[in-house]
């Protein structure tokens, strides 16, 4: 069976941890940990970072087994090494610089919607859905109350993070070469492509995230998570009829954004 708690892998005889064992588990000693290795690129293993990324796409089951050896063999469930973040953040720094251009943007204007999109869209956003999601799953998912098993608010961070990157690739990548063409016009095809992705992008970060809460052998009813897709089926029909263009007005709050 895989571990799911500290006190099981690493006690004493007493069934408590040692004091060293103790202060090296806390979420400030791992925060620390993770903060430190962000400065040293050679520590950082980019290569299974890149393979985390194909298989999102791909087969992100694959990827949240890795994070089941990672408690087997580190005793914690959040990623400890920041490779991911770090090509994430050239990913996003790369695709607003293309969105950029082809909006028509300015330098300065380009980097106004670069640090919207770093600190807001991807930081900001992530925060609170992490915080929320870690808060919902330890409160109402947890098969047993108990200390020693709880979703770490790291690792709902690296679902965020996970679910975040196709998102990106396909609103702010292959939606690039779309847009001036065929998305932003006025006829029906153009919203029904830029909607489609929207559709596509949106329910892959749903259907990521449902992965890897249901990855956690200690919470129970994960399926919940997958609700919203019934919201998103239907708001995407409903915008089919109505002629809503949600690229469009994308496009629209972020020139309005950088002025």
């Amino acid at each position: 069976m895989l571990p799911t708690t500290s006190v099981n892998s690493r006690s004493q005889g007493n069934g408590a941890l040692s004091p060293r064992d103790a202060a090296r588990h806390t979420a400030g000693a791992k925060r620390y940990k993770y903060l430190r290795r962000l400065f040293h690129f050679r520590q950082m293993d980019f290569e299974f970072a890149l393979w985390q990324m194909l298989y999102l796409f791909t087969s992100p089951q694959r990827v949240y087994r890795n994070f089941h050896y990672r408690k087997q063999t580190k005793d914690q469930w959040a990623r400890d090494d920041p490779a991911f973040l770090v090509i994430l953040s050239i990913w996003l720094c790369v695709s607003t610089v293309g969105f950029g251009f082809v909006l028509d943007m300015g330098f300065f204007e380009m980097i106004k919607l670069l640090l919207w999109v770093v600190f807001i869209d991807c930081i900001g956003v992530g925060l609170l859905i992490a915080t929320l999601m870690w808060f919902i799953s330890n409160k109402y998912l947890v098969k047993q109350q108990n200390r020693d098993y709880d979703v770490e608010w790291g690792y709902a961070f690296d679902v965020h993070l996970n679910a975040f990157y196709p998102l990106l690739v396909i609103l702010h990548f292959i939606q690039l070469f779309f847009i001036n063409y065929v998305i932003i016009s006025d006829s029906v095809i153009g919203y029904f492509v830029g909607n489609t992705l929207w559709l596509i992008a949106i329910g892959y970060y749903i259907y990521v995230t449902f992965l890897g809460y249901s990855a956690l052998p200690f919470l129970k009813n994960t399926a919940i998570l997958l609700y919203p897709f019934a919201l998103l089926i239907m708001l995407y029909l409903i915008s089919l009829a109505c002629g809503w263009n949600f690229t469009k007005m994308l496009c629209s709050f972020y020139k309005y954004r950088v002025k």
